[in-house]
């Protein structure tokens, strides 16, 4: 008589682990299972709704307006020289540029647009020039200041 042959199947590891370290999903309501899958033509769609007013501010009266920009008004053209220490990243030639003390043009006030007050927290536009190494000519750039980073300068 020969002995009786024995089959043993090993489980596949990958099996074993599935079942091992299985995560129960949580319960879905019985209504989410009846309801049909949403369907897109052509896409996504989202409704989006912009709210447009008249008036930007509305405390902000047209002479308030008025006075700002005429305030404003003296100091663009003027040089100015830099009091307050401002660091600047944006110049390619010179990375990072203190401009305490530089002297530069007041080019524009921005915190009027079309007639309206805007919340420009830097609302002066100065143009500055500086001598790069290795540079012909010198490299413009422009920075917005608050009105109390300078000061102006009497020579023109």
């Amino acid at each position: 008589m020969a002995p009786a042959a024995t089959a043993t199947a090993a489980a596949s590891p990958s099996t074993s682990f599935r079942l091992l370290y299985r995560i129960p999903l949580p319960p879905t309501p019985a209504s989410a299972l009846c309801l049909p899958p949403p369907r897109c033509r052509g896409g996504i769609r989202t409704a989006r709704q912009v709210a447009v007013s008249g008036d930007v501010s509305s405390s902000s009266s047209s002479s308030d307006v008025a006075a700002e920009e005429a305030a404003a008004a003296p100091k663009i053209g003027k040089r100015v020289r830099v009091t307050a220490p401002v660091r600047v990243h944006h110049v390619s030639k010179a990375p990072v540029l203190d401009l305490r003390g530089m002297k530069g043009v007041v080019k524009q006030y921005v915190g009027i647009w079309k007639g309206k007050r805007i919340t420009a927290n830097l609302p002066f536009k100065v143009e500055f020039e500086i001598r790069v190494d290795g540079q012909d000519k010198p490299v413009r750039f422009f920075a917005h200041l608050r009105e109390d980073e300078f000061e102006l300068v009497g020579d023109q």
